[in-house]
């Protein structure tokens, strides 16, 4: 209890690192399975907006006012019993702010793509059997278990050199990863896509992309990895990067997480060190300064926001839960910090939203009719 209370004093000064931040919250679940606070019913729904916030709500204002009702032990005890009570309710008890959550419920996105071959065969990644899919000049092509594409050399090697090329599209609610044949590997977020050789040769590897993808490149100094989409060209050796270019975003934004790339436009260009995103935008190419974790947190199944506004968060709510937003009222000037699973059905992650207190969610979900299946967010 001592060293909760300790870990608390951390949490409401922000100085928690990540790693402290998990602890205190399997301390919870642990304390919880080992102790019968004797609780009602009653008490444990009062306590589980709490510890909704403690949960989910990591960065911001809410945690520090929360703090205040959970100083003593006894509210450590409340919140940590609450813990064991949502694990076997499955998170599903609550007095519900959203509308009918239990009926329509939308489930999150997951590993589906299409792949379209040189040959104008087109495969849909859902319904192919895990193994080979194709072998093209030389390059077999394989689908794993865990939603990975797979482009290996056969022992013969590529039987031609000229270039013939795949494209992988991930729809709304889609992700994929493609490993290339020369050993770099791409993470495609939704609503994205990738173009790529089926093997590299002369003096350059280029793909182009459109949407957000994660790029680990193998290093090879003289073929010069180069990644084109609307509006600029990256180059690079070998490094690891995210690329951001959704068509509706303001910026095309690259963000540079190992190694060095160079963001080239038709307004100029912009050399990166780790850490740094250039933003290329109308106005030219801006570089800052960001949290990397934030920017590349969807690749390791996670939504991050730090004092995010509202629309752009419902914007990658849209194209990970494959939702319509319709917004009514005037949010733009709600900014919200956090961090939960991609894994979540969207209800849990409305909720995060919605415990702040600014703002409120409806379900609407028709099932296969696309056109009724949206979320209402209003102030």
């Amino acid at each position: 209890m001592k060293e909760a209370k300790e870990l608390f004093e951390k949490y409401k000064s922000g100085k928690c690192t990540p790693e402290e931040k998990l602890l205190l919250q399997t301390w919870f679940h642990h304390l919880a399975e080992d102790e019968d606070s004797g609780l009602t019913e009653a008490e444990l729904r009062e306590a589980q907006k709490a510890f909704r916030k403690h949960s989910y709500t990591l960065f911001g204002k809410p945690v520090s006012r929360l703090w205040q009702r959970v100083a003593s032990a006894a509210a450590i005890i409340l919140v940590a019993s609450l813990g064991i009570y949502l694990y076997r309710t499955n998170l599903t008890t609550e007095t519900q702010p959203l509308a009918g959550v239990q009926e329509n419920d939308i489930l999150p996105g997951g590993n589906r793509a299409t792949l379209t071959l040189a040959d104008g065969r087109r495969i849909d990644l859902n319904e192919a059997r895990n193994g080979e899919l194709a072998n093209q000049s030389g390059i077999r092509v394989t689908k794993t278990a865990d939603g990975q594409l797979v482009y290996t050399i056969s022992d013969s090697g590529p039987a031609s050199k000229d270039l013939s090329y795949n494209t992988i599209e991930t729809p709304y609610g889609g992700q994929y990863q493609v490993n290339l044949p020369d050993g770099s590997r791409v993470w495609l977020n939704s609503a994205s896509s990738l173009k790529y050789p089926v093997h590299f040769s002369g003096n350059e590897r280029k793909v182009e992309i459109t949407g957000e993808a994660y790029f680990e490149v193998a290093r090879n100094p003289a073929m010069p990895f180069r990644v084109k989409n609307e509006g600029q060209t990256i180059e690079v050796l070998g490094t690891h990067f995210n690329v951001m270019s959704y068509p509706g975003e303001s910026t095309i934004n690259t963000t540079l997480l190992e190694g060095s790339v160079k963001v080239f436009s038709s307004k100029g260009s912009k050399l990166l060190t780790p850490g740094q995103q250039a933003r290329n935008g109308n106005g030219g190419i801006d570089v800052v300064t960001v949290d990397t974790e934030e920017v590349i947190a969807w690749k390791n199944g996670f939504f991050i926001f730090k004092s995010e506004d509202a629309q752009s968060i419902m914007r990658q709510i849209s194209r990970w839960y494959d939702v319509d937003i319709e917004i009514q009222g005037d949010i733009s000037r709600k900014n919200f910090g956090g961090r939960i699973s991609r894994s979540r059905n969207i209800s849990e992650v409305l909720e995060v939203l919605e415990s702040t207190g600014s703002i409120k969610f409806k379900i609407i979900n028709g099932g296969s009719h696309e056109n009724e299946r949206r979320i209402i967010a209003m102030p």
